[in-house]
């Protein structure tokens, strides 16, 4: 998969479907999903998070954190990605949202925004108080079938679909799976609108 294919995507697909919580919460989250071309093939940046936070500890996650008052969602996406990882704003484009979505941890909801860099960054650096590591997947090793899996958990009753991409040294499950699936079949036609499946 090649950027040209991600972005023709996310101009043709309909908006994103939102979260029942943004009607009563008034301060959300955002995370970017930035997705770069080197060599041809398309990677996706993603981080470990630190084993020191007190949250989601040594996850995998995109970056991306709580809104401030003062900000909009984009503003907070590209401000996190500055913090954890040194990401320039001025070499990132975004190019659509995902759907949103709320968890089960928080009260809130996220906004996940798909971001075309305009070159490799060579030059991230993990914020050692977020970060752990800064990941490069190429999108083809997440278009796998053998890195994917889905598992049907009961979560307070009711049984939900969670997804599991099993990578070299990291698996990335939760939100940023389902963030994952959706933002690949959006991208290869497989996975629609209202179809990314967590809470």
């Amino acid at each position: 998969m090649d950027v040209a294919r991600l972005r023709h995507a996310f101009a043709t697909v309909e908006g994103p479907v939102r979260s029942p919580r943004e009607v009563r919460v008034t301060r959300g989250a955002a995370v970017l999903a930035p997705i770069y071309e080197d060599g041809g093939e398309a990677h996706v940046v993603l981080t470990r998070r630190a084993s020191s936070l007190r949250v989601h500890s040594g996850e995998v996650s995109f970056p991306g954190g709580r809104q401030d008052a003062d900000e909009d969602l984009v503003g907070t996406a590209l401000r996190e990605a500055h913090e954890e990882i040194g990401l320039d704003a001025s070499t990132v484009e975004i190019v659509g949202e995902l759907d949103h979505l709320s968890t089960i941890t928080s009260d809130s909801f996220i906004v996940p925004f798909v971001a075309v860099l305009s070159h490799p960054p060579r030059d991230l650096v993990a914020n050692p108080d977020e970060v752990a590591a800064v990941l490069h997947v190429p999108l083809a090793e997440l278009l796998d079938p053998a890195v994917f899996r889905e598992e049907r958990w009961d979560v307070f009753g009711t049984e939900r679909s969670m997804f599991f991409f099993e990578l070299v040294g990291d698996t990335v499950w939760g939100a940023t799976a389902a963030m994952l699936r959706q933002l690949l079949g959006l991208a290869t036609g497989t996975v629609g609108r209202g179809e990314l499946r967590h809470l």
